[in-house]
């Protein structure tokens, strides 16, 4: 059965919880002049990227990427399996202790953050254990109830923005790609397009409704950091934490009968990536129980789910968890460029080699 619907509407839940806490404030550090040149060439990267993706999958119907890797030697399945799985669960590890440390410091501050990462870890898991349908099925449930308050913040972050801030539009300077922050800001991009390639068993997608997924998100990659220029200018939104919470902590409206708003973006976006998490904590426990077959699933979720939490509690701070991110960046980057790549070189040579078999 066709379920493009199901995955374009993960596909833009994963990327919205991943784009409006962290990735406003990597773009804004790495320019302080036309930031869409920033944000256009991580655009561009993202669809070069699904595309090479999609296209090297489509050479192997109904087979997942581990099957792919495998097929083609157990060395070349080290190879890129490995990195694949330490970063699933680097981004596990950093999603649960960011996202925690977020909800704390913006209203839950007597909260303990131990407690935090227990409720994202054991939702997630749960989740996670009832395969990808119950996932997809959730992400449909979130998208119908939380997707209309997304795009109402959006609309309403427009109040009292000053177009001015917006100049100068035309500054090619290309010195954020030095910067350690321009790095950090693909994180918004590379996690959440892997799962393409591990669902291909269960299920059918569209190529072309991917593209329009994706195509969808650009204009909240642009809100993410212009709205927070615009309301408070390029000199004070660089000093902000989280510049889009507080552009969305300033939002006026008076028929709400709540006073903070920023508790319905915090909470529609909480929900987005604990279905993040979910997915790449089946991603990671499909990649784990296929090395470790004797073992049931359910008991490598549970040991997977433990190991993320125990390494949460031993970084001290969100100092460390920067710059665990900013480290993470050549696993990043193996991931976004690297395996794309291979899974289309892969998949040409493996049409080669059916071409010449029945010739």
């Amino acid at each position: 059965m066709d379920k493009s619907i199901s995955v374009m509407l993960i596909y833009i839940l994963t990327h919205l919880g991943l784009i409006f806490f962290m990735y406003p404030e990597d773009i804004i550090a790495s320019t302080n002049t036309a930031h869409w040149v920033a944000i256009l060439i991580g655009i561009i990267v993202h669809f070069a990227v699904i595309s090479i993706y999609m296209k090297g999958l489509s050479f192997f119907p109904r087979w997942d990427i581990i099957r792919i890797y495998l097929n083609a030697g157990k060395g070349v399945a080290i190879i890129f399996l490995l990195p694949i799985t330490l970063y699933l669960m680097m981004v596990n590890i950093l999603t649960v202790r960011a996202y925690s440390e977020i909800i704390t410091i913006i209203f839950l501050s007597n909260t303990p953050l131990w407690s935090i990462m227990i409720l994202l870890l054991l939702v997630s898991t749960y989740i996670a254990s009832k395969g990808i349908e119950t996932i997809l099925r959730t992400g449909v449930l979130l998208g119908i109830l939380f997707l209309p308050v997304v795009l109402i913040i959006s609309f309403t972050s427009f109040q009292t923005i000053d177009w001015n801030y917006v100049f100068p539009l035309l500054d090619l300077d290309f010195s954020f790609l030095k910067k350690p922050s321009y790095f950090q800001s693909f994180f918004a991009f590379t996690g959440g397009f892997l799962f393409l390639g591990f669902v291909q068993p269960y299920l059918m997608y569209q190529r072309k409704k991917i593209v329009l997924a994706a195509v969808a998100l650009i204009p909240f990659f642009i809100f993410s950091v212009y709205l927070p220029i615009l309301k408070f200018g390029e000199a004070t939104a660089v000093t902000l934490h989280f510049p889009f919470v507080v552009l969305v902590d300033t939002i006026n409206i008076s028929w709400l009968m709540f006073d903070r708003f920023t508790l319905f973006y915090l909470l529609t976006l909480f929900t987005f990536i604990m279905l993040f998490l979910s997915l790449t904590l089946w991603e990671t426990n499909r990649i784990v129980s296929q090395c470790m077959p004797k073992i049931k699933p359910i008991y490598v979720m549970l040991l997977l789910s433990s190991v993320i939490f125990v390494f949460c509690l031993m970084i001290p701070g969100w100092n460390r968890a920067e710059q665990l991110r900013l480290w993470n960046s050549p696993l990043r980057f193996f991931v976004l460029l690297i395996v794309p790549l291979s899974i289309c070189y892969l998949g040409l040579r493996f049409k080669r080699k059916v071409s010449h078999e029945h010739n």
